[in-house]
């Protein structure tokens, strides 16, 4: 499966923000209510998440989307 440079950077700032909360991918799944697996595949960036999605995840780390991209 090939990923994008894009999708490569949205999973290390995920993974960063999740971290630097000290949560786990299963607490942030709970958060977003999004699967833990799903949220791994984010993370691995071989998920492309919808804005939806993209939404969520900036909701459930208390950041704007805008943040969550950056």
């Amino acid at each position: 499966m090939t990923t994008s440079p894009a999708q490569q950077k949205l999973g290390a700032r995920v993974r960063l923000l999740r971290t630097a909360r000290g949560w786990s991918q299963e607490k942030l799944g709970e958060r977003t209510g999004l699967d833990r697996t799903y949220v791994s595949g984010i993370e691995r960036g071989v998920r492309n998440p919808t804005l939806t999605v993209l939404e969520a995840l900036a909701n459930g780390l208390g950041v704007s989307l805008a943040e969550l991209l950056d």
